[in-house]
């Protein structure tokens, strides 16, 4: 299977971040891989979606540079690339998960 594409640390764009972050589902894998702080299954996230949609939901935030996707056999583990983002826009996870949290 081919390497999935995960943009470099300085091609992420803060334009297609908040894209990715601005649809509810995605908006809530985001939520949840934050407060967990760890690596965890694609499957942790099923009762969100149908699994096709949330592999659309994947690769969006995958592409937009959010999310690191980790293959190992037939599984996918999902993380947040928080020290990326961190280097590109200090502070910006923190920021939306603090507005999520006052909504």
């Amino acid at each position: 299977m081919p390497d999935l594409f995960h943009p470099e640390a300085q091609e992420i764009s803060l334009s297609q971040v908040l894209y990715a972050l601005s649809d509810p589902i995605r908006l809530q894998i985001f939520s949840k891989l934050f407060h967990l702080g760890e690596e965890v299954s694609c499957s942790y996230f099923n009762n969100l979606a149908k699994k096709s949609n949330l592999s659309h939901h994947y690769k969006v935030l995958r592409e937009a540079g959010v999310i690191y996707v980790r293959i190992e056999g037939r599984h996918r583990y999902l993380s947040l690339r928080q020290s990326d983002i961190n280097q590109r826009f200090p502070k910006l996870f923190q920021t939306i998960i603090k507005s999520c949290s006052q909504d």
